[in-house]
């Protein structure tokens, strides 16, 4: 009995030494988030958005404060100055790109873009790489003789340390634009030179809500599925900041994960500016 009253005369002494704590968080500062890049035969595009704090909201309603729409934005290759027209694009999550006209991706050259507002400035450079292509691709059931399973490659790595390589995806008549699933970007730390096989599962668009994103048939392809598969050579720099990206989404709400810091290009504000050397393959799954 007296370690039972004992007890509750403890638990009742702990919590009456509770006491609420207000932490006053600093503001941060407002930077310039650049989502962008210019590939092989085709212009330079460009999404801009304001950084947020880390607990203000993020909705419908107060997306539309974050991007930013009223910026100038060119890119140069050191002879020509691109000046990009801002452009809308419904297939996109955010509808307003800008675009490039005058400069085309190639192989093998330097790009720098630059951003500016008012009050705000940012700049990027990357190199659009030689593109490697895949010996192979094919579909292969997770189960042999089901109707669902990946899309499988055969890669032979150049000998040359610092390549990364980044994943993409369309199904003909059923995405509206190439998706990257999570994952999907690589660099040759561990494969430099070396052949072997690799997947990916089928991503869905961001925001879907259709059945096959929400259903047994969630991140698979299925035989009848027209595939193409475009895959992106791109820098290391470039690889390092989707490889951290990715990192730090996956450990989003995790209490136990140690905050980490996204690896970045843009210099005066966040995000990336890739250079990509895509090579397309197109394959039935049967």
């Amino acid at each position: 009995m007296k370690k039972t009253i004992a007890f509750f005369v403890l638990s009742f002494a702990l919590f009456s030494c509770e006491k609420e704590i207000s932490v006053d968080l600093p503001q941060p500062e407002q930077l310039i988030v650049v989502d962008g890049g210019i590939t092989t035969g085709e212009p330079a595009e460009v999404t801009l958005t304001w950084s947020a704090g880390y607990f203000d909201p993020i909705d419908s309603a107060s997306i539309a404060n974050y991007v930013i729409t009223n910026a100038t934005v060119t890119v140069t290759d050191g002879i020509t100055t691109d000046t990009l027209n801002l452009t809308v694009d419904f297939s996109r999550p955010i509808p307003f790109v800008y675009r490039g006209s005058n400069i085309i991706g190639q192989a093998g050259r330097t790009y720098t873009l630059n951003v500016s507002t008012t009050d705000h400035s940012a700049t990027a450079t990357t190199t659009i790489p030689q593109p490697v292509p895949l010996d192979s691709v094919w579909f292969k059931p997770e189960i042999p003789g089901d109707s669902l399973g990946f899309v499988w490659a055969h890669m032979t790595e150049p000998v040359g340390m610092g390549n990364g390589y980044r994943w993409f995806t369309k199904r003909i008549g059923e995405d509206d634009a190439f998706l990257a699933p999570f994952g999907s970007t690589f660099d040759d730390n561990f494969i430099e030179g070396k052949s072997f096989d690799f997947a990916y599962n089928r991503p869905a668009a961001p925001g879907s809500t259709l059945p096959e994103d929400n259903d047994f048939r969630r991140g698979y392809f299925i035989t009848g599925d027209v595939v193409v598969v475009k895959f992106c050579a791109i820098g290391q720099a470039e690889a390092d900041f989707f490889r951290t990206y990715e990192i730090e989404v996956s450990n989003n709400g995790n209490p136990f994960a140690a905050p980490g810091v996204i690896e970045h290009n843009v210099t005066g504000g966040l995000g990336i500016f890739c250079g990509y050397a895509p090579t397309y393959d197109t394959l039935i799954c049967q």
